[in-house]
């Protein structure tokens, strides 16, 4: 296991694990405070469009994510609130929309169409240098955004009326956040893929709420466990030779199934 290491593709993809373990636990714990999983949901596979568009014109294909994934979260907020259109509709329309769109893209694209299964289930030993770099920015961003508006978003999470009578503009940091939130995603296609992000994002907040109940510390233990056990799960996919988000999630699965009977059996509370 540890010739691994020496391998200058499976490096990158270690400090990608890792960096995208850290933003997904602080953001995932966001989410699920704020019960936005569905919303997630819709962005992430509305970005599926983006990356279809972005095939078809030449562009990298992750570019066009961002682009889509950004642009449908700030739809969401803005004609839910503006508009006074049920969220709940909008997610099915922007979810729908993002993946016709994107198949259609793909159909129409000459030649051999793109490796799918990358993109749906993940492949994070296809990271590059720049790709890394990228990934290690965001993360700043994301944990420096964090630190700075720690008790807006706390009481965004919980009580939106409040932090909007209470403290400055709820609209800076829930702009922010969602904007967050659209390209956390979009970089952890290359480690769980579309169609798993979504369980990257709630699983290890769901193992950290088995240990504590208070917000703060779960930002602290979700990104804790994101990061231990996507490291296990990269290093058993590369040995399974199997696409790395599949293992990640199964072995979150695993770890959450592991420690929910251990606290039902009294092992600790």
């Amino acid at each position: 296991m540890a010739e691994l290491l020496h391998y200058t593709f499976f490096q990158h993809a270690l400090i990608a694990t890792i960096l995208v373990g850290i933003v997904c636990g602080v953001v995932g714990t966001y989410i699920v405070a704020r019960r936005m999983v569905f919303i997630s949901g819709g962005i992430t596979h509305a970005s599926f469009g983006g990356l279809g568009i972005a095939w078809y014109l030449g562009f990298p294909p992750l570019a066009g994510a961002a682009l889509f994934s950004v642009a449908s979260a700030l739809g969401i907020h803005w004609l839910s609130r503006r508009q006074r259109i049920r969220e709940d509709s909008l997610i099915g329309i922007f979810w729908s929309a993002g993946m016709a769109i994107g198949i259609l893209f793909i159909y129409l694209t000459p030649g051999y169409a793109p490796d799918l299964i990358t993109y749906l289930f993940g492949n994070v030993l296809t990271v590059t240098r720049p790709q890394i770099w990228v990934i290690l920015g965001f993360a700043g961003v994301t944990l420096l955004f964090f630190a700075l508006f720690s008790r807006p978003l706390f009481y965004m999470a919980f009580d939106r009326e409040y932090a909007r009578t209470h403290t400055f503009p709820a609209s800076v940091p829930e702009i922010g956040v969602t904007l967050l939130i659209a390209l956390t995603i979009v970089l952890s296609m290359k480690l769980a893929g579309i169609i798993l992000i979504i369980s990257y994002l709630t699983i290890p907040q769901a193992i950290a709420s088995l240990f504590s109940k208070d917000f703060k510390r779960q930002l602290r233990i979700a990104p804790l466990v994101c990061v231990l056990v996507s490291v296990a799960g990269l290093f058993l996919s590369a040995l399974l030779n199997i696409p790395s988000g599949a293992v990640i999630v199964a072995c979150l699965l695993f770890v959450y199934i592991f420690l929910w009977l251990l606290r039902r059996l009294g092992f600790f509370v």
